[in-house]
Order: structure tokens, then sequence, then C-alpha cells
């Protein structure tokens, strides 16, 4: 077992991981009867697929001697109302570009863009992903 998750009532949950007791509160967004005070269910998919792409970028760059420390990224997400799910990922990583030369920027985008979770995703769900090299 990875985690239990817990229903708190008003369309809350709170989610523990279980080898290190960390947790993490959703909440309904407000355009579907929630609060909008924690990260939506949703939000988490879209913000998972970030965190994965920048852990798989990690890895490569710890492997290959890069420094990607202070590398982030901005997500985004659009919802389709019928059905309801989500439509489209928005991902834009900001990584320092003096840093990282032509030929490991290749590989590390490769290995963002063939991470786990993206290769978990139905295959409708349009991702827009996007690398910004800051000077």
């Amino acid at each position: 077992m990875i985690s239990k998750v817990l229903y708190e009532g008003s369309l809350r949950t709170k989610a523990v991981h279980i080898a290190s007791g960390s947790t993490i509160v959703t909440d309904a967004p407000t355009d579907n009867n929630g609060k909008g005070e924690a990260f939506s269910p949703t939000d988490l998919v879209a913000t998972s697929l970030a965190s994965c792409m920048l852990t798989i970028m990690g890895i490569i760059a710890e492997r290959d001697g890069i420094d990607l420390k202070g590398a982030h990224a901005e997500v985004k997400k659009v919802m389709s109302s019928n059905p309801r799910r989500i439509s489209k990922v928005g991902i834009k990583i900001h990584l320092n570009g003096h840093l990282i030369n032509p030929p490991d920027r290749d590989r590390l985008e490769r290995a963002a863009r063939h991470c786990p979770v993206g290769g978990s995703l139905h295959p409708e769900i349009e991702e827009e992903v996007i690398f910004v090299y800051d000077e």
C-alpha cells in the first residue's frame, strides 16, 4: 500500500503517504461545488506530470553532471465540460540556460517527454510542453 485517503467531508480529502507520513489535502474546485482551498485531484494530475518531468530530468542531470538547481515548472490545466475531464495540460519548464549546452538540452527534453506519468495519461489529453532556457 502506498497511501491511505480519507474523505473529510465538504468535498475535501486527506491522503497520507504510508512510508513517510507526508500528507496531501485536496478540495473540489470552486467551479465544481468545492472551496478551492487546496489542489483539486485534477490539479494533482497536471502537477504530477511536471514533477515527473523534472524528476526524470534530474536523474539524467545527476548521472551526467548537469546542474539543474533552480529549475522549475509552471503548470496550467484545462478542463472540458462534457465529459468533465482534463483536456489539456500546459507546462513551461525553466532551466538555467548558461549551465546547459545544446546536446544536454536535447537529452533532458527527450527524457522529460518520456516520463512515466506522461506515458500513463490518456492520449486525448493534449500536452503542451515548453522549455525555457533562462540566461
